[in-house]
């Protein structure tokens, strides 16, 4: 006896079958495999993240060093320059301005610097003006010797050319000054002087 197919429900029947879901030996196969997957995906996202971390901080610890060096070498000049006008301001007096240049000097000076010069000011202005003297001085080098976080000690060379009423053409002098400065607010102003032989 022989059965009769029709050949549009062999090809359904073979479509249910190309469907069906895949047995249970089929499942154990795939899903170790797709969970490595997943756990390599995870492991090189950590990885990702930890590397973006690190790179983020040493940019912001670099960017933070780069800050303090810049902030350093401000100071450092704040107070080379303070030491620099202090060596001129001192050595630039000139009889028919002998007030304002004795003012400029007591503003640019601070602590027991300030008050002995201070308290010495009045005599020395006379004797300048009895003088006709006219002193001018010219920083040719200076440099900081040491410094701390707010006052630093500079070594400044001056050339000075004082004359006279009276006197033959001057002749240029050099002087080496050692000038202490300290920060006062944000300003440097000069706290000690020395005459360096």
């Amino acid at each position: 006896m022989s059965v009769a197919t029709d050949p549009e429900l062999d090809d359904e029947a073979v479509d249910v079958v190309d469907d069906a879901p895949e047995s249970a030996e089929d499942d154990s196969n795939v899903t170790p495999s797709r969970r490595s997957e997943g756990s390599a995906v995870r492991l090189a996202m950590l990885l990702g993240v930890a590397v973006v971390v690190v790179l983020a901080t040493l940019v912001g610890w670099y960017g933070f060093r780069v800050h303090q060096a810049h902030q350093a070498q401000a100071q450092r000049s704040l107070l080379l320059q303070a030491a620099r006008q202090g060596a001129m301001n001192l050595t630039t007096i000139d009889w028919q301005h002998a007030d304002a240049d004795v003012h400029r000097i007591l503003d640019g000076a601070t602590g027991q610097f300030h008050d002995d010069f201070a308290s010495r000011s009045g005599p020395f202005v006379d004797v300048v003006k009895k003088a006709k003297s006219i002193t001018v001085g010219t920083v040719t080098e200076a440099g900081l010797e040491s410094e701390t976080a707010d006052t630093a000690q500079a070594l400044v060379a001056v050339t000075v050319t004082t004359s006279n009423a009276g006197t033959a053409q001057p002749e240029p002098r050099g002087w080496r000054l050692r000038v202490f400065v300290q920060e006062v607010g944000d300003q440097a102003k000069v706290s000690n002087v020395e005459f360096v032989p």
